[in-house]
């Protein structure tokens, strides 16, 4: 980034998760790569907070599509725009190689950074999803290296299979649990801002996009929830003066 790019940076910065990419949903792809050329552009910095992909099966995974976006991503960063990501529980296998074509900067899965001045925590999300007892065993599982390094051995069709076959089942297993099972455990949101000593949470995953008031570290906080791009675009401005949940209908 040249100094001269820095210097048109507004102070903006944009967050965004559950994005869902994929070929077969070509509106959600032309909404954000539209954000991308337009709003995203006039910011410091855009935080990606996991699921920008439906599924993630391995940066070897050349296809036109995904060098698409990463194509798309890497001008945004190279027009000044710094890009942050954070992975989450659809495309956590995205690695080194892609964030590297696309221009990002791989998080931890949790972060806490200074956002004008207010120290906040950022993260996917799904972790804070204590009564999902059966996503909990997987994530737990799924995070291990051998269990990784055992998926990235298959073959990248067998992959796909596999990716396809555990949508399905995900999806299946959704339909039939209690929406507040997939919700936030309140005691967990709060165990979090008091661990990293903030006020401020923002994180993605439950699609319910919202500001809650809730009180942590003896003080009013607040825990902002990110949309999920199904049926609109969606995306959480925050400036030095203001914080804004801001949507853009998908194209027809």
């Amino acid at each position: 980034m040249t100094d001269k790019n820095k210097n048109k940076r507004s102070a903006i910065s944009y967050f965004i998760a559950d994005l869902h990419l994929s070929e077969n949903r070509p509106d959600i792809s032309a909404c954000f790569l539209n954000f991308l050329n337009t709003d995203a552009k006039q910011a410091e910095k855009l935080y990606i907070l996991g699921d920008l992909f439906e599924a993630w099966v391995g940066d070897d995974d050349d296809s036109p599509y995904l060098k698409n976006i990463a194509d798309a991503l890497t001008t945004l960063s190279n027009s000044g725009t710094e890009i942050f990501y954070i992975h989450g529980n659809r495309d956590f296998l995205l690695g080194k190689r892609y964030a590297k074509k696309a221009s990002m900067s791989l998080l931890p899965e949790i972060k806490t950074i200074d956002l004008y001045g207010q120290h906040v925590v950022i993260m996917h999300g799904d972790t804070l999803c204590t009564r999902d007892v059966d996503y909990q065993h997987f994530r737990k599982k799924s995070r291990t290296w051998w269990w990784q390094a055992a998926i990235k051995s298959l073959p990248l069709f067998v992959r796909k299979k596999i990716a396809e076959n555990y949508r399905k089942k995900s999806a299946a297993a959704t339909a039939i649990k209690s929406q507040d099972i997939m919700d936030v455990t309140e005691n967990e949101v709060v165990k979090c801002l008091e661990e990293y000593n903030s006020q401020l949470l923002i994180h993605g995953h439950t699609h319910r996009p919202a500001v809650h008031q809730l009180c942590a570290n003896g003080a009013s906080a607040q825990r902002i929830v990110l949309g999920d791009w199904y049926e609109q675009g969606a995306w959480l401005k925050v400036t030095p003066d203001s914080i804004e949940l801001l949507y853009q209908p998908l194209p027809q």
